[in-house]
């Protein structure tokens, strides 16, 4: 008799969280991510000419690679920090200095990306730039949901 209803509790727990997400994807609006807002802006809103368009790809291709590359070591200092928990279980020096290196890299890719925000931002047309500004202000400043 047991058994069964651990099966029922079970089931019904996994019928309830189903139902949940479903609901939850039916019903709550997904908010869109806020690189993908500034993306749309730039690529869809602005008008682009050929040569903007081309200067801004590679400005793109160029910051990919390093973002890429910053997110690597990033996972890095994390595994680095998982391995100092495992071995101080504690806040001792060795979580410490992986919290700070992690913290400059994350620093690093901020000032990153506001650079290549700049350096597109210098490509546009200054009716296209404060359109640009808006959505960069408006993607810093969403409420973080």
């Amino acid at each position: 008799m047991r058994t069964w209803r651990l099966a029922i509790v079970v089931v019904v727990a996994f019928l309830a969280a189903v139902a949940g997400v479903w609901i939850g994807r039916t019903f709550i609006p997904a908010h869109q991510a806020r690189g993908s807002e500034l993306h749309e802006v730039l690529h869809h809103e602005l008008k682009l000419d050929g040569s903007q368009e081309a200067r801004i790809e590679l400005l793109e291709q160029q910051f990919a690679v390093r973002r890429r590359a910053l997110e690597l070591e990033m996972r890095a200092h994390n595994a680095r920090l998982a391995e100092a928990i495992a071995a101080e279980h504690g806040n001792g020096p060795r979580v410490v200095a992986a919290i700070d290196a992690s913290h400059r890299t994350m620093g690093e890719l901020q000032k990153e990306t506001l650079a290549h925000i700049f350096a597109m931002r210098q490509v546009l047309r200054p009716d296209q730039a404060a359109t640009f500004d808006r959505a960069v202000v408006r993607s810093l400043t969403a409420d973080a949901r």
